[in-house]
């Protein structure tokens, strides 16, 4: 990679909207499956829901660089200080953790730096750029 593009804020919010579209997608999707089902034990919604909302991100993050957000508007998550790699698993749910506290207020701060880096990015020591 020669010059680095980051991600800037309406990139990052264009990847949040998809990846809300892809959450109530796979919501749907869960339901229709367990509506075809008799008696769902409580325990079965509640992994599918946590899966959905607290394993979505920090896998695809960790384990292909990006959500389905990321990749449908050009963004990666790399380490900052090697943009080959993808963060590791328990930097992704620190990110995410710490992305869902903090909501829009993390990213209010991407405009506040050069790495367009929001409080979750340096926190773990991660960076969202733009690929082609």
């Amino acid at each position: 990679m020669e010059e680095n593009k980051y991600a800037e804020l309406v990139d990052r919010l264009k990847a949040a909207i998809t990846d809300g579209l892809v959450f109530v997608g796979l919501m749907f999707l869960v339901t229709n499956i367990f509506s075809t089902m008799e008696n769902v034990p409580t325990s079965a919604r509640i992994i599918a829901f946590i899966g959905i909302f607290g394993l979505y991100e920090p896998l695809f993050v960790s384990l292909f660089g990006g959500t389905i957000g990321h990749y449908v508007n050009g963004l990666r998550v790399k380490r900052d200080n090697n943009l080959k790699k993808n963060i590791a698993f328990p930097m992704a749910i620190v990110r995410y953790f710490i992305k869902m506290i903090l909501g829009i207020i993390s990213l209010f701060t991407v405009s506040s730096n050069d790495e367009s880096k929001a409080i979750h990015d340096t926190v773990v020591h991660s960076v969202v750029i733009k690929v082609k």
